[in-house]
């Protein structure tokens, strides 16, 4: 059975914490991929950005409603709000990167890679090498390994 380390991209563009939104944006087109690991200074993983992220900075912002019921004020709405406008103003990657990485090991089979991106929702996952990032997956790498030949 193939694993993370069969089909996984070795060399792996990061970007830094401190990048500029605008500086992530060109580093996406430019080597047209759908998202990059963002590593501190020592390579060690703090956090992935993807396209989503972006597209998430420029959306229309849902303000939450405010109902007045009696003398008592409730708010409806996505708890979030203060998150989102924090996403919307940013001007560096550490602003809008997810923090919370799942992440896989070079061992990790073929079919649980599958697994965690039909379930999770997830695109791209890094896969790592202690706290550092030893290569990463992504939805074409999966399809690609449909396609391998064991015989070869």
């Amino acid at each position: 059975m193939l694993k993370a380390k069969d089909i996984m991209t070795k060399d792996v563009i990061t970007v830094k914490p401190e990048a500029t939104v605008e500086e992530l944006a060109r580093l996406l087109m430019e080597h047209k991929i759908s998202g990059v690991p963002v590593v501190d200074e020592k390579k060690k993983i703090v956090g992935i950005v993807t396209e989503n992220d972006l597209i998430r900075k420029n959306k229309r912002l849902h303000i939450p409603t405010i109902i007045r019921l009696f003398d008592a004020y409730f708010l409806i709405g996505s708890g979030k709000a203060e998150e989102e406008i924090k996403k919307m103003a940013a001007t560096i990657v550490d602003e809008i990167c997810t923090r919370k990485v799942l992440s896989i090991t070079e061992e990790t089979s073929l079919e649980d890679i599958a697994t965690i991106m039909a379930e999770q929702h997830i695109h791209l996952l890094p896969v790592l090498s202690g706290d550092t990032v030893a290569g990463i997956v992504g939805k074409a790498d999966v399809v690609r390994a449909m396609t391998y030949d064991a015989s070869k």
